[in-house]
């Protein structure tokens, strides 16, 4: 038995949406006339009530091109520690849209009072800050929830400042499906939301964005400049729309897998984890035993048939999706009893 739990990325298409996918009806995207891929960008506009969306091919691509849309070069962006945006997308942020993270609160949330003083104002000395950014849930933060009050204050204050907020929704059902809420609760708040296909919702490629009409045509060029027009991609959206149909609910069945993970972890000698922010299918723990590194465990999960990835040289992050069932748990469980028990 192989439980792959490095992420929930390596999940594969299934029976039903293969035959979505092959059924997909196509065009020229570029051109604006693949009607599946259209039906995906109308459905998930619709989700998360925005105007308009874009499909693209990646999370990354999709929050790039929104910082590059809504911004120029030289100014600032406001970020959460750890956020995704600037540490694990290639150092894009500066690279493409040539502008400055500025990090602010702990674990990947923050609050209001945090976020203000570092917002730069209008100088010829400073770069100015036009955007902050918020990752909710947050991947380095293990999973958390961004909670809502401090949410809605953060846009708050953003809005009325006159500058823009971004939303990396890469797992944003998640979130939504973790606090009983309609994903529109979260998403109402934000100027730009992007959100993930490809994580817990099972398809093979793609995330959407999601914004004004106006956003959207700006992106559009973006999205083409960064090379991401591709063609007959309905293929594609096919297995979005039949994930965004039948995995947003089910979510729910991965965090209580992710949970009951975390409280056997609990129970090891030498493993240290907060239980309070296996909030949703991302655990982290941080393993303190002599002789015994993030590296080498991971290595002697894998010959037991336990795929996890180290974070640091002390910690390690696991991920429940779709293709882990309760008997997977209990397999990574009784391995890690034999490890460390």
């Amino acid at each position: 038995m192989i439980v792959d739990l490095r992420s929930d990325t390596v999940t594969k298409p299934g029976p039903e949406m293969r035959k979505a996918m092959a059924g997909a009806e196509v065009g020229d995207d570029v051109f604006g006339e693949d009607p599946t891929i259209n039906r995906l960008q109308e459905m998930s506009a619709e989700l998360t009530g925005k105007e308009a969306a874009l499909f693209m091919a990646s999370g990354t691509m999709s929050n790039q091109v929104a910082i590059k849309t809504h911004t120029r070069h030289g100014d600032s962006v406001i970020v959460g520690e750890g956020s995704h945006s600037y540490l694990l997308e290639s150092g894009a942020i500066s690279a493409l849209s040539g502008v400055l993270p500025i990090v602010v609160g702990k674990g990947g949330t923050y609050t209001k009072a945090e976020m203000v003083p570092a917002i730069v104002g209008r100088s010829v000395h400073n770069p100015q800050t036009t955007l902050v950014m918020v990752e909710n849930t947050h991947n380095q933060g293990g999973g958390v929830v961004f909670p809502l009050k401090d949410l809605a204050e953060i846009c708050a204050e953003t809005h009325e400042r006159g500058l823009k907020a971004h939303l990396d929704g890469a797992r944003i059902f998640n979130a939504a499906v973790a606090l009983g809420i309609n994903v529109r609760e979260i998403t109402k708040h934000f100027n730009s939301v992007s959100f993930c296909l490809s994580k817990g919702l099972g398809a093979p490629v793609g995330s959407v964005l999601c914004g004004s009409k106006l956003f959207i045509e700006g992106a559009l060029r973006f999205r083409k400049m960064f090379g991401g027009g591709m063609r007959q991609a309905g293929i594609l959206a096919a297995a979005g729309i039949w994930a965004l149909d039948h995995n947003i609910e089910r979510l729910s069945q991965d965090h209580r897998q992710a949970r009951r993970l975390a409280e056997a972890l609990e129970e090891l000698p030498g493993v240290e984890i907060d239980l309070n922010r296996v909030q949703t299918n991302i655990v982290i723990f941080k393993i303190n035993r002599p002789g015994l590194d993030s590296l080498k465990l991971t290595v002697r999960l894998k010959e037991n048939g336990v795929l996890a990835l180290p974070v640091s040289r002390e910690r390690i992050r696991m991920v429940t999706h779709l293709d882990v069932d309760a008997a997977g748990i209990d397999h990574a469980i009784k391995i890690f009893h034999q490890i460390l028990g």
